[in-house]
């Protein structure tokens, strides 16, 4: 074990005889013992060292003892040094009372008892030792502290970098996928007005009429991967809206039996669909509320084999309405099921992933979530089909009330009368297939591929209705648009956006801009002909 390092003790007396007898009375203690022969000696030697213990005589010419003591007390440094008088002269109380107020630890009466001197001295030089180590500890700490706090804020600092860095990317994934849906839809929008086109054929032989039907079917899946696209989007920035109304679940579930039939017939698949006879009021948002059960009912037509059975069960079980989607198909493995909702997340077959991009059953969970209410999965494991179940709160609603907000069947709109019509777009195939269209229903349509273009020709042409693309080159839609509407001839025409741009920022630009209805691409034609068939005044 390792001997403790000596400490400094200041012997002080003016009696060289008296400063031999304490040197070798301290000797045994093994410290480094300083003699000095005055005051003055004695603080040369304080103001270089660092003294543990001084042992003063307190009768000594020029600085005596308390004198001393009240100096050693008043410097900085030495605040903590034990001072111990030896007197063989005052010994009153009296003298002890003004020892002990200059400073003193201990006062030492003469003649000294050598075993108690150095018992005392050992002590006070013992706390010194043990004080300047808990100090040199301190320090220690004090710089590991500050060492450790720095790499804190070099941390945080770093921290903060990559959550920067991070929302940077996240700004940026989100304008990608806008972007992506707007470039997806652009293509997507000539596909449907040629189907369209096909559609008012007179007559298709049977290839030709499945041909029709599984372009059909694959263009409206497309446009369903862009719209989750786009709202996952919106659900990672928090701004995916909710128009939350009186619904009837027994109609959202019809809604979304009716958009799966496709897909349905095209896998050979059954699907059941039971509904109570009383409605089962929610307060729902109709739109997503009627997503989220098509998503379910396309997740089981991708995983049930031909011939398979879904089921679709809408019912009410206290205050909670259920839906429930059941299938027999390929069933769920048991460690897959709590990861089903994860963005992304992808269920495998024998080590394969299945098709899809893994963000249905997302969307389904978050947006069941935004009603306060539920979403479950359930399997029996693989080869014994899946069942996905959806509870949303019984809303208190009257009937007048619930059967305005329920979906309705939407009646095909009357022919839309002869108008002169101005088609905007700089992807040629869409003008051209959009403007063919329209004039198979009769209306006198011209085409235009840029901003610019689409001034000159709104005015040539005497336009009643401008369908007008957004991103344009020479001129941007809302530029074209806020021009349009600065001339005379253009205030009272119809401005219709017609764009692959749909996000909710995107229709408040085209509402500032001017335009007095904003459609994505690829444009529903019902809703379309709806705007052409309906009065100017009507439609702002």
């Amino acid at each position: 074990m390792r001997s403790p390092e000596p400490v400094n003790i200041l012997l002080v007396d003016d009696q060289p005889a008296k400063l031999m007898s304490y040197e070798a009375i301290l000797a045994p203690l093994g410290e480094r013992l300083i003699p000095a022969s005055s005051g003055r000696e004695a603080l040369e030697h304080l103001l270089r060292d660092d003294i543990a213990v001084v042992l003063i005589d307190v009768c000594m010419p020029e600085i005596d003892g308390f004198e001393l003591a009240t100096m050693i007390r008043e410097h900085p440094r030495h605040q903590r040094t034990a001072i111990i008088f030896v007197s063989a002269v005052l010994l009153t109380d009296i003298d002890r009372l003004r020892g002990f107020e200059c400073g003193a630890v201990d006062y030492v009466g003469v003649p000294v008892d050598p075993d108690i001197l150095r018992a005392r001295v050992a002590v006070f030089a013992d706390l010194h030792r043990k004080t300047r180590q808990l100090e040199t500890l301190n320090e220690e700490l004090e710089e590991r502290v500050c060492e450790r706090t720095q790499e804190l804020t070099e941390a945080a600092a770093r921290l903060r970098e990559s959550e920067a860095q991070l929302r940077e990317r996240d700004r940026r994934k989100d304008e990608f996928l806008a972007m992506l849906a707007h470039e997806l839809r652009n293509p997507l929008a000539p596909l449907r007005n040629a189907l369209e086109l096909l559609r008012q054929r007179p007559a298709m032989g049977r290839e030709a009429q499945w041909s029709f039907a599984v372009i059909e079917r694959q263009l409206l899946h497309l446009t369903r991967l862009v719209d989750d696209l786009l709202d996952v989007s919106r659900i990672t920035r928090g701004k995916l809206g909710m128009r939350r109304e009186g619904a009837d679940l027994r109609d959202i579930a019809r809604a979304a039996a009716e958009g799966i039939q496709p897909t349905v017939a095209a896998k050979r698949l059954r699907l059941d669909v039971s509904l109570p006879a009383a409605p089962v009021p929610v307060h729902a948002d109709v739109v997503r509320m009627t997503q989220v059960v098509l998503n379910l009912l396309d997740n089981a037509c991708k995983f049930t084999p031909a011939g398979g059975t879904i089921t679709l069960t809408v019912e009410q079980q206290s205050e909670t309405g259920r839906v429930s989607v059941r299938d027999s198909g390929t069933g769920i493995a048991a460690e897959e099921l709590p990861r089903l909702f994860q963005m992304f997340y992808q269920t495998s077959i024998d080590g394969m992933p299945q098709s899809g991009l893994g963000i249905g059953l997302a969307l389904v969970s978050r947006i069941v979530e935004m009603h306060g209410g539920s979403v479950e999965a359930k399997s029996d494991g693989l080869g014994r089909g899946s069942e996905f179940v959806v509870q949303l709160p019984i809303a208190e609603l009257a009937r007048g009330t619930l059967a305005r907000a329920t979906p309705q069947p939407v009646a095909a709109p009357p022919p839309a009368p002869g108008r002169r019509i101005l088609v905007v777009d700089d992807n040629e195939d869409n003008a051209e297939s959009l403007a063919l269209l329209l004039r198979r229903l009769g209306n006198q349509v011209r085409t235009a591929y840029d901003g610019r273009a689409a001034i000159e020709a709104a005015h040539s042409f005497g336009a009643d209705v401008v369908l007008l693309d957004i991103g344009l080159p020479v001129l941007d839609g809302y530029a074209a648009a806020r021009r349009i509407r600065e001339q005379p001839w253009g205030r009272n025409l119809t401005l219709i956006a017609v764009t692959g741009w749909g996000q909710d920022h995107d229709r408040t630009l085209s509402e500032q801009a001017g335009f007095d209805a904003h459609l994505v691409k690829p444009v529903d034609h019902r809703a379309l002909m709806k705007l052409l068939a309906t009065p100017v005044s009507t439609v702002r």
